[in-house]
């Protein structure tokens, strides 16, 4: 799984990368000659396809860790449902929009009750 900083420095290499790539695009504008608008055709469309499969393994990277991390919140929130008296976990499970505005309306309270000031 990789951890903020990591995903963070694989950005910024992506980024650097990009960088890189759209100042050789300029050089090789400059070296093309008659064949110009061609290579430079030639070069964006390059460029476009590398950024796109950037963008893409960066997505994928950043679905594959969320996905890890809400399957591990989803088995601690059923671990403690599980410990719960009287199948609570089945109500809830069979009632979950309920749940969830009572979880709110808890919130809420608690909020007002811990900062009254707003």
């Amino acid at each position: 799984m990789m951890n903020d900083k990591q995903f963070e420095n694989k950005v910024n290499r992506d980024i650097d990368k990009a960088k890189e790539d759209v100042a050789t695009l300029g050089e090789d504008a400059a070296t093309l000659g008659e064949d110009g608008v061609t290579g430079l055709s030639r070069k964006f469309e390059q460029l476009t396809d590398e950024t796109k499969v950037m963008v893409t393994d960066a997505v994928k990277s950043l679905n594959k860790d969320v996905g890890h991390g809400l399957s591990t919140y989803n088995a601690k929130v059923q671990d403690f449902a599980d410990t719960l008296p009287g199948d609570f976990g089945k109500k809830v499970a069979k009632y979950p929009w309920v749940t969830i505005t009572i979880s709110l309306a808890f919130g809420l309270l608690l909020g007002r009750i811990l900062k009254p000031s707003r």
